[in-house]
């Protein structure tokens, strides 16, 4: 596979389509941000693509036409890609583990939760940039699909409960398209259970519908704090789906990989069946 520009992209829609909630926005935020890489089997009338950002992948095409080793790119990286792909992901990394995903779209406008003291819920600003870069380290997933902490605060996209200018929680648009915005939020471990991520996402899910778009989530089956808040922010499931952590390269692995956790309302990986993540809604 080889890395393309912009510049160099052929026309999309035979490829990827438009419009559609969950990841699969994907596709048009790494258009309109600049935030993210196309990638393709060749430049000129390609076989394969593929459109990775914040570690997601979305692959499509003719899995004949690959090497194995033209997928390395991808490793540690979460997969959404049709079944016929599984035998050259096989081929080429070590490790391939299936997540069930559930995604869910927003149907019912909810109130607003009260605040404790002192706690404000407010649109995210660029003068908001070194305070997201100072939240915890396995918080720092929330930014990755801006291109990091300055491209989130400047994005107009992210909304944040905060208390003397500290931030304590987050909710943003993870992937924006042209008609669903698939949406993240995080807390900061020690003020869980305030219903700070409820009120940062009911802010942004009306700051979505202003926009003239509709919010989507997207968790793992197994992820159920995160699905319990989906429910209570007012989303409803429309299908589930799959995809898949892939390990190293096969021909670079010396032992078996392990997946890390996946920190958006998206993944919880671990070596055994996946349980509940408690620090992530994706």
């Amino acid at each position: 596979m080889i890395e393309l520009s912009p510049s160099q992209l052929p026309s999309l829609s035979p490829w990827f389509a438009a419009g559609s909630p969950g990841v699969a926005a994907l596709t048009e935020h790494v258009l309109t941000s600049g935030v993210g890489h196309w990638w393709a089997d060749r430049a000129i009338e390609p076989r394969v693509m593929a459109v990775a950002c914040a570690g997601h992948v979305l692959l499509h095409g003719d899995p004949g036409a690959l090497a194995p080793d033209a997928l390395a790119a991808f490793a540690a990286h979460y997969v959404r890609t049709p079944a016929r792909f599984l035998p050259v992901l096989g081929d080429a990394f070590d490790l391939i583990v299936p997540w069930e995903r559930m995604l869910y779209v927003h149907q019912v406008p909810v109130p607003a939760p009260r605040m404790p003291h002192g706690v404000t819920v407010r649109r995210l600003t660029a003068d908001d940039a070194p305070a997201l870069a100072g939240l915890p380290p396995d918080t720092s997933w929330i930014h990755a699909s801006w291109g990091g902490p300055a491209g989130l605060a400047a994005s107009g996209h992210g909304w944040a409960a905060v208390h003397k200018d500290r931030i304590l929680a987050v909710a943003c648009t993870y992937f924006r398209g042209s008609r669903y915005e698939d949406i993240a939020c995080v807390t900061v471990r020690e003020h869980r259970r305030q219903r700070l991520a409820l009120a940062c996402v009911t802010a942004l899910c009306a700051d979505v519908a202003a926009r003239g778009r509709t919010p989507s989530w997207t968790c793992s089956r197994d992820n159920r704090p995160s699905r319990l808040l989906a429910w209570t922010a007012g989303f409803r499931l429309e299908r589930e789906y799959l995809h898949y952590f892939t390990g190293r390269p096969a021909h670079q692995a010396s032992g078996p990989s392990e997946p890390e956790r996946d920190h958006c309302p998206r993944v919880h990986v671990a070596s055994t069946p996946p349980g509940p993540s408690v620090s992530t809604t994706r």
